[in-house]
Formats: C-alpha cells, structure tokens, sequence
C-alpha cells in the first residue's frame, strides 16, 4: 500500500478514509500456503478440465489447489479495501489479480495483513505472493522476487485549501507528516529528517499502522501533510468532499510489483507470463481505466522480475 510503497514508491508511487464500492476484492486474518485440494489430476500432473491459457507453467502444487494466496494491505483505496459490507475486498489490486488469475487457471484469494508483515508472512509460507501496492526495490529485492506490474510516485496530500503552505518536499521541513509505517514514504521521510534538522526546521514523523490512521491525524489537525502513492491520494483527494488535497509534483517514480518467494520461481515465471498476456489482450488495460489509473499503465516489455533499481525500504 504504500502509499507509494516502493522501494522508491510505496513509495509502495502507502490510505482512503472513505471506501468507495466499485470493484470486487477478497479478504481474511491469515493466509495458508497453496498446497492442497483440487481437481483431479491426469497423468501430467495437471487437474482435468483447466483449459487456461497458461495453466501448464504453474507449479503443480498451485495445479492441485487451484489457489494462490495473495497477501494485501486492505486499506488503500483505489488500489485495495474492504467494500460496503465490511468483507469484500475490492480495488485496483484484487481486479487485476483476477485478470491474472484466469490466464492461469487458478483464483487469486486475498487475505488481509498488516503491510509491514506482508514479506516476513511469504518468507515463512503462510501466503504465496503479494500484491499490496508494494514498491519493487532493491533492498526489497534481497528478500523475495517481484513481477512489476504499474508505474507511480508519492504524493503530497494536504487539508483544503494547503494552509500551511506545503508546495514541496522542501516545505515538509518544520512540518508533522503522518503516514503508513512500513512504506517508501516512511523511509522518505526519515531519509529527509537529518537535512530538515540541520536546516533549523525539525521534521516530526508520525507512523502509523494504517493510512487510514494516517489520514485521520491530517483531518484532525494533529499532522499537516499525509504521504501517499498517487493513487490513493487523488483518490482520497477525490472522495474527500474537498477536505483534502494534492499538492506539488510527484516524487521518486518506481514500480509496483508483485512479490513472490525466492524459492518460488516456477509461480514468479507463470504470475510474469500472465501479466503479459493480459496487457496484451487488453484486460489490464481495462482494470486500469475501471480505476482511474491509467496513467500508470505499464508495456509488456516493462513487466520485469525485479526491475526496480531505487534502493529505498
């Protein structure tokens, strides 16, 4: 979620206080491993009947059980959050899932974790991939795998009318800005708190478990700038009724990607092929546009395993 949460971005290019219903999305407490249950299997291995374009490149354990279990952030609107009900996990991230999902032949479950947990839950195998608005970096990169499927940058989210005057990074300086903990923004932020505190200006930085948390500090007063992707802040922007907005330009640019184990790389090498195929026969072009993001559409020849190069957290 972050909410540019990338190694540059999620920024992470990690928040919506008001959940829009537009999409569909999926989500529980904890993930499980994708072994298991399934169809039955033929001579090869593969479950009678799966006709899916790709189904031959996955790994048979995910052949078997038909699922893969997805680990997200769930509180980041557009990219992911629980609907209307409370239990439907909905966004950018879930629709494009599914997309990848049915070139696969298999369904994309969501389940809900703390962003800061998501890479130590696929190390342990209680989930099999990542698709949480997550940054593809290098620091990440030494810990899990990444397909990179969208382009974004942080932005400066900020009350109506910007009374404080925040046109910049430059002018967080002196400032409180509260934001996702675990995010590229977080490492941003602390990155630019050593030079604000030389320049006579101390930077505070409150870091939260969730960007909703952090949003609800900007609406009360208690911070005067909030970090996000640029997603979610045009969106929170947008939902807000006018008691936010962005500001300023976007900052550090990078990839999101989806993460997958390093021992896993049948499954990263399928998630790959699968996000191709879907920028080529035109379903990723169109879960963009559902969300309003299609400016941070991606090429097939960008869709790389760990083509990040920021080095941030």
């Amino acid at each position: 979620m972050n909410t540019t949460r990338i190694g540059t971005v999620r920024p992470r290019l990690a928040a919506a206080a008001a959940l829009a219903a537009s999409g569909a999305l999926v989500l529980a407490a904890c993930g499980s491993s994708g072994g298991g249950g399934g169809g039955k299997a033929t001579g090869s291995g593969r479950p009678a009947g799966s006709s899916a374009p790709l189904f031959s490149k996955l790994p048979a354990k995910y052949q078997q059980s038909k699922t893969v279990t997805v680990g997200s952030n769930v509180a980041y609107a557009p990219n992911e959050f629980y609907g209307t009900d409370g239990k439907t996990i909905m966004g950018f991230d879930p629709d494009m899932g599914t997309a990848i999902g049915k070139e696969l032949g298999v369904t994309f479950k969501f389940v809900n974790y703390d962003f800061d947990g998501l890479i130590p839950a696929l190390t342990t195998g209680r989930i099999n991939a990542i698709m949480s608005s997550m940054s593809d970096n290098r620091l990440r990169q030494k810990k899990i795998d990444f397909v990179d499927y969208f382009n974004v940058g942080t932005s400066i989210l900020v009350a109506k009318g910007n009374p404080k005057h925040i046109n910049s990074t430059a002018d967080l300086c002196g400032r409180t800005v509260a934001l996702q903990k675990g995010t590229i923004q977080e490492s941003y932020v602390q990155d630019l708190q050593p030079k604000c505190k030389a320049a006579g200006k101390p930077l505070k930085l409150i870091a939260l478990l969730n960007d909703t948390d952090a949003l609800l500090q900007l609406k009360q007063g208690r911070s005067d700038a909030d970090l996000n992707d640029y997603p979610v802040a045009q969106y929170n922007a947008q939902k807000s009724g006018g008691e936010y907005q962005v500001t300023g330009q976007q900052i550090q640019p990078g990839v999101y990607g989806i993460g997958v184990g390093k021992q896993d790389t049948q499954l990263r090498d399928a998630i790959q092929a699968a996000v191709k195929a879907i920028i080529a026969n035109g379903q990723y072009a169109k879960v963009a546009a559902k969300w309003h993001l299609d400016k941070g559409e991606i090429t097939a020849a960008q869709a790389l395993v760990n083509g990040g190069t920021a080095s941030g957290s």
